[in-house]
């Protein structure tokens, strides 16, 4: 399982022109699914996020948490996080899931931010969507279970 995170100061997803989820300071979380996936490696993930120090604090250092700093997550469904481009000009996505597996585990992930109390929007899997950030930084981490 594969995350980027991207601090932002809002990020918002549009599927055929309209707004299907919309947040303020927090993490856009694209998130790509492998084969051998499941919860572990989400609830490992979600974890690992949560309470990744990557906000400023009150001194500009990177000292605070999405919890910390009371952040919503939008999480968008990403498989192209998982293209290999070693050989040739098109990205084979052989190494991403496929979506009766990818599906479930998105939405797992969802629920476990929402358990912990991020409240956390999300894009529409499978569509053709268009993800604005207002990237605040930058700062984009990329994680991986």
């Amino acid at each position: 399982m594969r995350a980027l995170l991207q601090r932002v100061s809002s990020g918002k997803v549009s599927v055929a022109g309209s707004v299907t989820a919309a947040i303020g300071r927090g993490l856009v979380i694209l998130l790509g699914i492998a084969p051998g996936d499941g919860q572990e490696q989400a609830a490992f993930l979600v974890d690992k996020i949560i309470h990744l120090r990557i906000f400023s604090d009150d001194q500009g250092r990177m000292n605070l948490s999405l919890l910390d700093v009371g952040g919503s997550a939008l999480l968008v469904s990403q498989f192209t996080l998982y293209a290999d481009t070693r050989r040739g000009r098109r990205p084979s996505f052989t190494d991403a899931a496929a979506p009766d597996l990818a599906r479930p585990l998105v939405e797992y992930f969802a629920g476990l931010l929402r358990s912990a109390g991020i409240p956390t929007g999300q894009g529409v899997f499978g569509a053709d969507m268009l993800v604005e950030i207002q990237n605040d930084g930058p700062v984009t981490i990329w994680l991986e279970k």
